[in-house]
């Protein structure tokens, strides 16, 4: 028998053992499309109770809009569930580069390839377009869909100091004898919710000869004046070889991804890129769906304004109410517990208050730096943020945490 009990119990004390450290991680169902308001499951068996959801990467308030479920529809009516092969294989839909078009002029960039997600994308990209004799120098708290694909890749791999532009510096000058340099780095990091200094990181770029390659995952569709992403917000658009980013966040909700950037550099992942060659593309009704957002943005900063409202209005009342945040200009908003246990309990007690919002401990985050990652909306209201500051308050005197800062909270609770 391949899958003893001495194997079943191996791995049932290794479950036992991450539960005792307070770092299971529980799943929720939402029995409802997503929104500002959802239903939630939780715990498991329990009746399905109304929250505001303050934890969803929905940014721009798009993954239940109805003229994109209304073109998604289209797109299921018109173009079928699915295409049942790669594409260099049984072809492309028109609306599928109909879309790359889209997404090319939205981005800047001279072409687009679409991809199954953007963890499809960063799996592929390096590997497809650089060798041994290159080097990729990234930031130390680049997304861990960035770090799987650079171990693919076969050039070398090193790091800078997150946003240390001196440090990058130095990392550029001592791989000069690389053939190719590629700097790499998120747009808008995930966990901290701080911005790349993308302004200066293509100045280093320009002066040492090296490319520029930025996943903008949490940025794209609402950084910058118009939305176009952290390349907009810091001045450089059109300036970025390689840009990589998500439809399943701000832009639409659903899935799928891309590889935007120099001509050349997409035709290389067309023609190498292992998730791209191997898997289906993204499905019709996504497409669909993902083509009515475009037009929606290309159409009105409407939505984009009112995400930067609330997200301002959201930082000031909860450093108002005493409550330890990461600053920054994103609409990601951590609120910092330091202890794993803390932010589990916090968490539940938010949900016992109407708000749905999970603690993040190692290993998503590093050990010492649990939080509540909260996260803004366009289909938040004012009164969803008053309600979700005022149960914040609650739980946090509860805990009795609020004006609390990082050395008081770890004495008060540890790491």
């Amino acid at each position: 028998m391949s899958y003893s009990n001495t194997t079943r119990r191996h791995f049932a004390c290794e479950l036992e053992s991450v539960r005792e450290a307070g770092l299971f991680k529980e799943e929720r169902y939402i029995h409802a499309p997503q929104g500002a308001e959802i239903e939630v499951e939780y715990p498991k068996g329990a009746t399905p109770k109304r929250v505001i959801n303050m934890c969803a990467n929905n940014y721009l308030g798009l993954s239940s809009h109805p003229e994109v479920v209304q073109a998604a529809h289209a797109g299921l009516d018109h173009r079928g569930y699915g295409m049942s092969s790669v594409r260099f294989i049984c072809g492309t839909q028109d609306i599928h580069r109909e879309l790359e078009q889209r997404l090319t002029e939205f981005l800047g960039t001279e072409d687009t390839l679409l991809f199954p997600s953007c963890m499809d994308a960063n799996a592929g990209v390096f590997e497809a377009i650089l060798g041994e004799q290159d080097v990729m120098i990234a930031d130390r708290l680049v997304h861990a869909s960035i770090v799987d694909g650079m171990r693919l890749c076969k050039a070398m791999n090193d790091t800078y100091k997150h946003s240390d532009m001196g440090h990058l510096e130095e990392k550029l000058q001592e791989h000069q004898d690389k053939r190719f340099r590629v700097i790499v780095t998120d747009g808008v990091f995930s966990m901290d919710g701080d911005v790349a200094k993308m302004d200066e990181i293509v100045a280093l770029a320009e002066k040492y000869d090296a490319m520029t390659f930025l996943d903008d995952s949490h940025a794209s569709g609402f950084m910058g004046k118009t939305g176009r992403g952290t390349h907009e917000h810091c001045g450089v658009f059109g300036k970025i070889d390689i840009i990589t980013t998500t439809l399943g966040k701000g832009l639409g909700g659903a899935s799928g991804g891309c590889v935007s950037g120099r001509r050349e550099l997409v035709e290389m992942c067309r023609q190498r890129a292992r998730p791209y060659l191997f898997s289906n593309t993204v499905a019709p009704v996504i497409v669909s769906g993902a083509l009515k957002v475009m037009d929606l943005l290309f159409s009105s900063t409407e939505r984009r304004d009112k995400l930067e409202w609330n997200t301002e209005y959201w930082r000031k009342g909860l450093i108002e109410t005493g409550l330890d945040i990461k600053n920054g200009d994103s609409p990601i908003v951590p609120v910092m517990l330091y202890n794993a246990k803390l932010a589990q309990d916090f968490a539940k007690d938010l949900f016992a208050e109407g708000v749905y919002a999970v603690g993040f401990f190692f290993p998503v985050v590093p050990k010492g730096q649990a939080r509540i990652r909260t996260q803004l909306s366009a289909a938040h209201d004012k009164a969803h943020l008053d309600v979700a500051l005022a149960a914040f308050r609650k739980v946090g005197e509860k805990h009795g945490i609020l004006g609390l800062g990082k050395k008081d909270l770890v004495a008060k609770f540890g790491l």
